[in-house]
């Protein structure tokens, strides 16, 4: 199906010194990962039928929803970058650029997490420029450059795809109108990473399996949809953050027996985005023939 499911957040794999540089090794891995998301993504994949790219680097080391230069430069050590002769500055990134950047990093959460609110700064020491270069140039733009090459190939098959990017988030408070706080929120950047029959297609499925979801707040998607959607060239996307507390123990550590479930009926939400998707590329066909 014309479907790609992408888990940027939930990696695991971390380097020794980057554990050693930790100043809580434990509390920034659970806050920074997105915990076992990867897993319910591989269960939803299998049963759906659909493709997955999972990122094994942990989002500690860089957060693939940031842009490649959306550093805080204070935690660097070294030269900054100039707008010429090295590979961070000569990167070519075909992206469409949004106000406000660094803004995120200046807070602390930028490309690569600097602090986390309630606890403070997560490093010991600063990071390195080649280090930072490194994980640009073998962590952030190759997982990019395959991204968008799976997706345009998918466009091309289908006439049109769907990148669904799975997060995870933790357990949110009642909102008025709700009947419980929301397990699942779909980001589309306001209408903009969409088109609008896929995500009330996605809430119709998701009503009908009782699942309370909410509409781009607190979460409408970051760099991966600005980067990679393009509704007008037939490339949809949907940020799919799903509640830690539906398949994970009360610490938001381990994964239960809900996991499997869940994944059951997230795979039939994905099989009805898949269709709908083709159906949108079928159409797209059909106006091309015509003109």
């Amino acid at each position: 199906m014309p479907v790609l499911i992408a888990v940027p957040h939930a990696g695991r794999c971390y380097p020794g010194h980057v554990l050693a540089n930790f100043r809580d090794e434990d509390l920034c891995q659970l806050r920074l990962e997105d915990r076992y998301v990867d897993e319910l993504g591989v269960a939803i994949a299998k049963a759906a039928g659909t493709g997955l790219l999972v990122a094994h680097a942990p989002r500690a080391m860089l957060d693939l929803n940031r842009a490649h230069d959306d550093v805080d430069w204070d935690m660097v050590h070294g030269a900054k970058p100039t707008t010429s002769g090295s590979s961070f500055a000569s990167q070519t990134i075909t992206s469409k650029r949004i106000g406000g950047t660094n803004r995120r990093a200046r807070s602390g959460l930028g490309l690569v997490p600097r602090r986390l609110p309630g606890f403070g700064e997560i490093w010991q020491q600063r990071l390195a420029r080649k280090e930072l270069d490194a994980r640009i140039n073998h962590i952030h733009r190759p997982y990019h450059e395959y991204l968008a090459h799976e997706l345009g190939r998918i466009r091309d098959e289908w006439g049109a795809a769907l990148l669904l990017d799975l997060h995870s988030m933790p357990p949110l408070r009642q909102q008025p109108g709700q009947n419980r706080p929301a397990q699942i929120v779909l980001g589309d950047r306001f209408g903009a990473s969409c088109h609008a029959s896929l995500v009330s297609r996605a809430f119709s499925s998701l009503e009908n399996s009782r699942i309370e979801a909410a509409h781009n707040r607190p979460y409408s998607g970051g760099y991966v949809l600005d980067r990679h959607a393009s509704p007008s060239r037939g490339i949809h996307a949907l940020q799919v953050e799903v509640c830690r507390a539906t398949y994970l123990d009360e610490r938001l550590c381990e994964t239960t027996d809900q996991l499997a479930p869940l994944a059951t009926t997230l795979a039939g939400l994905v099989r009805e985005l898949g269709a709908a998707t083709a159906r949108l590329g079928e159409g797209s066909r059909l106006d091309e023939a015509a003109e």
